[in-house]
């Protein structure tokens, strides 16, 4: 499990285990809290600058997603 922390999830790079359409390396680009829970998340591919909404919690899954660029 990645540890993550909510507040620090802005700008934070991950890698997909398994990427779909080439798209491997993403950002956060967006996140919304309301009273200190992440409401909203939102992920870009770096390459194809596709962006999609994303459970944040999905990134704790490290059978799913990499902490960082590899």
């Amino acid at each position: 499990m990645n540890k993550i922390n909510p507040k620090k999830l802005l700008n934070s790079k991950w890698t997909a285990v398994n990427p779909v359409k080439k798209e491997k390396h993403f950002l956060v680009t967006e996140v919304e809290f309301e009273e200190n829970e992440v409401i909203h998340c939102l992920i870009e591919a770096v390459i194809f600058k596709r962006t999609q909404a994303i459970d944040w919690n999905d990134l704790k899954n490290k059978d799913r997603w990499l902490l960082g660029w590899k």
